[in-house]
């Protein structure tokens, strides 16, 4: 049968439950369901001009392709693209079709630079070195049992520290904005971005079908926020830390790990199984503070990187 390149169709429901069975297949660590691909097709800033493509044999979708403009960084002409095919589907030509439209759709667009993940494997990485893109940065994924493993028992939190919710910011979440930009601000990236949008911060992590302001918790000082750990499920029986983070003033009093603590605890609690995260290589502090929850890595990528002439 050929394989097929077109626009994914994110009001078509066999479209959305097409391209979360391939990416589950294909990438298990991570959280996806048809209503949150439905909703970042839908919702993503229009200057990043995301693109979710999907190749297609026979009517069933055997790839799938995240594109688009690193629009939040201050270097301009930056893209990504990063493609995945259904395991039982490979060697069909899909990812090369997918990564050929990919990057004729973010050349049009003036991109100079394109980034793509590329799970740690053989074939992966050699796929990506015949279209011309150089290895860069590695990042784990990391896997906790929820459901037969031991967390590290609840902690008091120290005097003048109290755990809120996510949820308790509901009518005015600005502050949690600002503590997230300035926490993602110092994550190791090999690409600057800047948090300066709450609007788009609103729709594309806020109001975000996968988010969980009940299971997320808010380390305060002082009325201030101070650390946070974000929490993303997938609405049956696995979580998903979207972010863990202290802001610059309070760091090295382990408030972060006490905020993942009780988000963990709280998950658990829900009838949570799993619980996944992703820590780049480099971040050795965040790293062995998941190793003291009981994760695991999982599964490693690659960042490859190609300059466009």
């Amino acid at each position: 049968m050929t394989v097929t390149v077109r626009d994914l169709r994110p009001d078509v429901r066999a479209d959305t439950e097409g391209w979360t069975l391939a990416r589950r297949l294909a990438l298990p660590f991570f959280l996806f369901t048809p209503e949150s691909i439905a909703y970042d097709a839908a919702h993503r800033h229009p200057d990043a001009h995301f693109r979710p493509l999907v190749a297609e044999e026979n009517g069933e979708i055997i790839g799938t392709a995240q594109v688009g403009l690193v629009h939040d960084s201050p270097e301009p002409g930056q893209g990504y693209l990063n493609v995945y095919t259904h395991p039982e589907h490979m060697r069909r030509g899909a990812g090369s079709l997918l990564a050929r439209a990919a990057e004729e759709h973010l050349t049009a667009l003036g991109a100079t630079r394109l980034f793509a993940w590329v799970l740690d494997e053989p074939g992966n990485r050699a796929f990506a070195e015949r279209h011309g893109y150089r290895a860069s940065r590695n990042a784990h994924f990391l896997r906790l049992d929820l459901a037969h493993g031991t967390l590290p028992s609840l902690q008091d939190p120290p005097l003048g520290v109290e755990l809120r919710t996510g949820a308790d910011f509901a009518d005015d979440p600005r502050p949690l904005f600002l503590l997230d930009a300035e926490a993602s601000a110092d994550e190791p990236s090999d690409v600057d971005y800047e948090f300066t949008d709450y609007e788009a911060w609103l729709v594309e992590n806020w109001r975000h079908p996968l988010f969980s302001p009940e299971l997320t918790t808010v380390a305060v000082v002082d009325g201030r926020p101070a650390a946070f750990s974000a929490a993303r499920t997938d609405g049956g029986t696995r979580y998903g830390t979207a972010m863990t983070g202290t802001a610059r003033a309070f760091r090295g009093r382990g408030l972060a790990k006490l905020a993942k603590n009780d988000s963990l605890h709280r998950a658990r609690a829900a009838g949570f199984t799993e619980a996944f995260t992703g820590n780049d290589a480099g971040n050795e502090p965040m790293i062995a503070i998941n190793k003291w929850f009981g994760y695991e890595i999982c599964a490693t990528e690659v960042r490859y990187v190609r300059e466009l002439t």
